[in-house]
């Protein structure tokens, strides 16, 4: 078993226990209707955290409490597919039964820093006719005159699985398929689609994401880690069918080396892969971006393949306040944007989040500059 799940739930009954003793109800905002618009996101800070460290950029919107954000650019307009995060009065546990999201909202933007609307209800755990419960964080795709919605939640056996649901607008209202992605497991679906119109599924998460419950390739109610020595496990992928239902090819391994052309091993917690998967394209590279979870970094990694093997580069995002760390990265005209969230907005508890958004550089040599989202 990886040290880190010790260090992690240590950390966790340090940070988690007062914030969910103290609660935070949510209320449910008019905010949620197609017309609500927050005020523009804006990159001057005005509140801080327990520390006093100023936080670097303010929420996109907090009628609402928003996570794990994927960002795209549709017909000119930016849309971002976040979790929906909820006070639901589950107590917190390892398995991360408290993040009870129930439903899916839809966040547009005209330009970075133009007003945010919140466009309601675009899915519902309810309306989905296999899923149990936990609707975990989704991504976006648009092909063939359709958007595709790409969503995780637990089946009704408690696995995890993933889903697609259609619609003719990128806000919705999306209808979910009748069954689950077939050959589909664990949480953090990601889709990229190549210049060549290639679409490509990246996924997994680990823990809480079931990722080590399918090493085998079949699922083992175990939880089962590889030795601190060994190869950490690796996050998977598959080429979409032409019509983005289902999966063409087997899943692949997405492997993530070291300088030293090695595999990361599962010791290497601040650099090896936890969750979050997220590609994006730049000067004809691929950067496979994740989150290394239980030391809180958005790391990346490069390749010349979407297939991988991705070499390790470096940290793109520094911890933030809370305990995840999920992010999306895109274009926006000419210049590059980090989606992230943090816990400003309820103060640190962990499963009440905000979404946010800042610029991020690419050197001339193609790696990343580091984000840290406070204030220097």
């Amino acid at each position: 078993m990886y040290k880190s799940i010790s260090l992690k739930k240590a950390l966790l009954a340090i940070t988690l226990p007062a914030a969910l003793l103290t609660g935070c109800e949510q209320k449910r905002p008019a905010a949620e209707t197609e017309t609500s618009t927050n005020q523009p996101a804006d990159t001057t800070a005005q509140t801080a955290d327990s520390t006093g460290r100023k936080f670097m950029n303010k929420p996109l919107i907090s009628e609402i409490y928003t996570a794990d954000p994927s960002a795209h650019v549709f017909n000119g307009r930016i849309y971002i597919y976040p979790s929906h995060d909820i006070e639901a009065g589950i107590p917190q546990n390892d398995n991360g039964d408290h993040f009870a999201m129930r439903d899916y909202h839809i966040l547009s933007m005209d330009s970075i820093n133009g007003k945010v609307t919140d466009h309601g209800v675009a899915l519902d755990v309810k309306d989905i006719p296999w899923a149990g419960r936990q609707l975990w964080a989704p991504d976006a795709a648009f092909k063939n005159g359709t958007y595709y919605l790409y969503f995780p939640v637990k089946d009704k056996q408690d696995i995890f699985r993933i889903g697609v649901a259609t619609s003719k607008s990128p806000t919705g209202p999306f209808k979910a398929q009748p069954q689950p992605i077939a050959n589909s497991y664990s949480m953090d679906p990601a889709v990229f689609t190549d210049t060549d119109g290639t679409s490509y599924m990246y996924f997994g998460g680990i823990w809480g994401g079931q990722l080590q419950r399918w090493s085998s390739g079949k699922y083992n109610p175990k939880d089962e880690y590889p030795a601190d020595d060994q190869p950490a496990l690796t996050p998977k992928v598959a080429k979409l069918s032409q019509n983005m239902l289902e999966f063409a090819e087997p899943v692949k391994n997405v492997q993530i080396l070291g300088k030293d052309g090695k595999p990361l091993l599962a010791k290497e917690n601040d650099k090896r892969f936890f969750e979050a998967a997220w590609l994006h394209k730049y000067n004809g590279k691929y950067y496979f971006s994740y989150s290394t979870g239980d030391t809180h970094n958005i790391a990346y990694a490069i390749g010349d393949s979407p297939y991988g093997p991705f070499t390790y580069q470096g940290i793109i995002l520094n911890p933030v306040l809370g305990w995840t760390n999920h992010h999306s990265i895109v274009q926006v005209k000419d210049k590059w944007y980090l989606f992230y969230h943090d816990t400003e907005l309820s103060k640190g508890q962990t499963h009440l989040r905000n979404v946010k958004v800042t610029e991020l550089t690419h050197r001339p040599d193609g790696t990343i500059e580091t984000i840290t989202a406070y204030q220097e």
